[in-house]
């Protein structure tokens, strides 16, 4: 892979100069940084919410419940959430060219874990 100027984001870096396009300064002094293993999303006409967490059970008990600790919230606008949707489907497709498939659930077990709440929008965590 070919160096990173000014330590730009990868689709940035990669992108030939265009006098028409705006140049994007990615300020990131108040950003912070989150492990998340639990995300799920909910929507409404006018917005997509996706939840952030991280599972804390390691071995299941009798009663069979799972903790997940949502750490963030993010609120989209609807066409927000749609150049999400392209931008992570481009980088998961790269991701697994370089190191293989991922296998993920089929989704089925995702509400029992988060108590059958999948949102108003229908969204399904992962």
């Amino acid at each position: 892979m070919s160096e990173n100027p000014k330590n730009m984001p990868p689709n940035e870096a990669a992108e030939p100069t265009n006098p028409r396009k705006p140049k994007v300064e990615w300020d990131d002094a108040r950003m912070r940084s989150t492990y998340a293993n639990v995300v799920n999303a909910a929507s409404t006409r006018e917005e997509v919410s996706i939840f952030f967490g991280t599972n804390q059970t390691w071995n299941l008990d009798e009663k069979r419940e799972v903790i997940v600790q949502l750490s963030d919230r993010i609120i989209l606008s609807p066409f927000a959430a749609k150049r999400l949707w392209v931008l992570l489907g481009a980088v998961l497709k790269q991701h697994e060219q370089r190191f293989g498939t991922l296998a993920i659930d089929d989704g089925n077990r995702v509400p029992e874990v988060l108590g059958g709440r999948s949102g108003s929008g229908g969204g399904g965590g992962v």
